[in-house]
């Protein structure tokens, strides 16, 4: 939720900023449905002004007198007024929060112009990828392949999307959520078990009114709503494994192929709360983590910096990284990092005490993927396919997986 202050106060300058996310927003509801209900509770605490001017004027006069009797009588047609405008000042106040609810964040600065994916800016490169992949081709034509990754028995069961992992690729799957999470722990996140803005992906469970969650970032994001935090505590690191459940609507033909788009997928999550005056040193830091992670696996990747309308309606900021699959010879996203500034705590009122002023402040909240395993298993598969059928283990992962080769004999 953006600062109602802020939208009061510059709306131009707001408006300006909410266009660069090419979203469609009616930006002169919210402010009109704002201005109603301030102009509503102006006319109540005016009403009760007089009310309470009325009751100090009764305690100087004789309770018989006339007079008396006047500002008696003038308090209680007050109170009745005061009585029928409560009610539908309450009722604008929270269609007017409910209009602000419908604002995005707003980019910030340094986040370049554009609509498209193809005005994404590649921020930085690591890894030569005519380096890898001498025998590479597309995941899900492996030799093999099916026998550890049977999607066809799993759709049997819950439909397209949903996988079984067998033997050896349920223990590299395994291997791959152990060593993230060991990694993040590595890098200072504390380890802590488990709605974005994925609307119409999020599969709900009825009649409970719950969802299954997509990601662990709403859920862990969540996990100091309505506290204020010490601010010597600050910043805050946590890390999570969760599954995550997606519908993935509205993705057509090489997209979807094998791995590369599941509708359960695991993932470990990386998140931060963090003082506002530190929170993009932190997202560089927490890119950082997030690529050294694929520099350990071995596996070459790009990072991009997302354009204003490839922004999430939450987000201010955001890095995607992709890392590269030679069998495809194609780029996979593998994480998103991004910083929400004020955004998700406002709404949340996760707050820390300020030792200059020792008021509450909001502050900064920020998660990346640290990292989905599906598309990463892709592209070292993809990778590291040899001449013979087996996959080479990336050393850093040959601890967790227990041998140096995934063989689909």
């Amino acid at each position: 939720m953006l600062d109602p202050k802020l939208i009061r106060e510059s709306p131009e300058l707001v408006r300006s900023a909410i266009a660069r996310k090419h979203l469609n927003v009616d930006f002169d509801a919210v402010l009109a449905a704002d201005a109603a209900w301030r102009t509503q509770l102006q006319a109540v605490e005016h009403l009760r002004a007089t009310q309470k001017s009325a009751n100090a004027a009764m305690a100087t006069l004789a309770k018989d007198s006339p007079e008396f009797a006047g500002k008696l009588a003038e308090m209680r047609a007050v109170s009745a007024q005061i009585k029928e405008k409560d009610a539908g000042l309450k009722a604008s106040e929270e269609k007017a929060k409910e209009a602000m609810l419908g604002l995005p964040n707003i980019p910030h600065e340094s986040v370049p112009e554009g609509r498209t994916a193809d005005e994404n800016v590649v921020h930085s490169s690591n890894g030569d990828v005519s380096l890898v992949g001498a025998h590479a081709v597309a995941h899900w034509d492996v030799p093999g392949f099916a026998r550890l990754f049977d999607f066809d028995r799993g759709s049997k069961v819950t439909g397209a999307g949903f996988p079984f992992f067998i033997g050896e690729g349920a223990r590299l799957v395994r291997a791959l959520i152990n060593f993230f999470l060991d990694e993040g722990v590595r890098a200072g996140y504390v380890e802590t078990g488990a709605l974005p803005d994925k609307e119409g992906q999020m599969y709900e469970t009825t009649p409970d009114r719950l969802f299954a969650i997509p990601t662990a970032e709403v859920p862990l994001t969540n996990f100091y709503r309505d506290e204020i935090l010490d601010a010597a505590s600050l910043p805050v690191f946590r890390c999570a494994y969760t599954p995550c459940f997606r519908r993935e609507a509205g993705s057509y033909g090489k997209d979807v192929r094998g791995l590369n788009r599941v509708h359960q997928f695991d993932k470990v999550e990386l998140l931060k709360w963090v003082h506002p005056t530190t929170s993009y040193h932190e997202l560089d830091k927490l890119r950082a983590d997030v690529e050294a992670l694929l520099v350990k696996l071995e596996i070459p990747y790009r990072v991009l910096l997302m354009c204003g309308g490839e922004l999430g309606f939450a987000q201010a900021k955001k890095f995607d990284i992709e890392v590269w699959a030679a069998g495809q010879k194609r780029w996979l996203e593998v994480s998103s990092c991004s910083n929400f500034e004020a955004f998700q705590a406002r709404r949340a009122q996760i707050r820390f005490r300020s030792k200059e002023t020792g008021k509450a402040e909001l502050v900064h909240t920020l998660n990346g993927s640290g990292l989905a395993v599906p598309r990463v298993l892709a592209a070292i598969i993809e990778n590291n396919l040899e001449a013979d059928g087996r996959v080479r283990i990336p050393p850093a992962l040959v601890p967790y997986f227990g041998k140096e080769h995934l063989s689909f004999a």
